[in-house]
């Protein structure tokens, strides 16, 4: 500011008041400072400004880079937050980087509170993280911890899908398990549930995965093999999530497996890939934009009311039916 001062014939105080928006200079010293400004590359330092003043009014969200529905949840953070007057930092997960390194990154970079999506840490982890900052959890719900919940209604969502199934006449209905994934042991046990209720539990089958397209290609793997051992394919796959269902799409397509003629595939979370595929993927759709907006303005509210109780927001999933999806085939499937 000094530099811009001195160019531009005017005190230190007037640049600050002109950059600041504030009244006190004409428009045509406001111009002529902005202007030489510009000419030597001088740009304000906001975040500097807010830090002298206590606060970095800047939201941390700690996602993994492998994940697309993290993608479609961050989407919709960045609108909200701006709306309510805060940045946003992104700090990414990998195969390489644990979720607690993520973390720390945006703390020491002053974020005033972390959103976490999908955060495969331990509960104790969780729990220390929200007595030390503010911290909202989106997708996985952990007890007692002290951090605020947004995910949807799985138990709800995956009846959705079994009911659709079975309405459409399938009875060998296979899981894939997503392991430790966000939302894994809802769905799993909300499978189990509509098993035993529509009088399959005797056929019901929980194939053991991961949230990623691999785990769907070594099930279409798997599942092949049997058929070519002489056990039929089942009719129908319940997939953990979209990368899941993908990846079991890969699989069965290059063997020759038509969907759904042979076999139907729904998968969950509605997330942007779904709508890429040469056949539209039968999903649960949970409201990325809607989940995004309420751990926005969980974190900022217990910012601005620090004494405010964490709290949860269960968000009602729904089914979208597209083109994976069909009867139950005559047949147990190609020889």
């Amino acid at each position: 500011m000094a530099d811009v001062a001195e160019k531009a014939g005017v005190s230190r105080a007037l640049v600050s008041i002109i950059f600041r928006n504030q009244a006190g200079a004409s428009q045509e010293t406001r111009e002529r400072v902005l202007r030489v400004a510009d000419e030597i590359g001088y740009r304000p330092d906001s975040a500097a400004r807010l830090l002298a003043r206590g606060r970095s009014r800047t939201l941390g969200v700690m996602f993994t880079v492998q994940q697309t529905f993290h993608t479609d949840l961050i989407t919709g953070i960045y609108p909200e937050a701006e709306r309510l007057g805060y940045d946003v930092l992104l700090s990414g997960a990998t195969h390489g980087r644990s979720e607690a390194k993520a973390v720390e990154a945006l703390l020491s970079h002053r974020c005033e509170a972390v959103i976490l999506l999908g955060p495969d840490a331990e509960p104790a982890f969780l729990d220390e993280l929200g007595r030390r900052t503010v911290a909202v959890s989106v997708s996985r719900r952990v007890p007692r911890a002290r951090v605020d919940f947004v995910h949807s209604a799985e138990g709800k969502g995956v009846r959705q899908a079994m009911d659709h199934l079975v309405e459409l006449g399938h009875r060998r209905i296979v899981h894939i398990d997503g392991g430790r994934g966000p939302g894994s042991a809802e769905r799993r046990r909300a499978y189990r549930a509509a098993m035993r209720r529509h009088g399959l539990k005797a056929q019901a089958r929980v194939i053991p995965g991961h949230h990623t397209e691999e785990s769907g290609i070594e099930t279409g793997r798997l599942l092949l093999g049997e058929r070519d051992g002489g056990r039929p394919l089942p009719t129908a796959v319940l997939a953990g999530n979209d990368r899941c269902a993908m990846g079991l799409l890969m699989a069965l397509t290059r063997a020759g497996v038509e969907v759904p003629r042979d076999l139907s595939v729904v998968g969950y979370d509605d997330s942007h890939l779904s709508h890429l595929m040469p056949i539209g993927l039968t999903t649960v759709r949970q409201d990325a934009l809607l989940m995004a907006e309420h751990a926005v303005r969980f974190a900022v509210e217990r910012l601005e009311e620090r004494e405010r109780e964490p709290r949860e927001a269960v968000l009602d999933p729904k089914l979208v039916v597209r083109g994976t999806t069909g009867p139950v085939p005559e047949s147990p499937g190609p020889a």
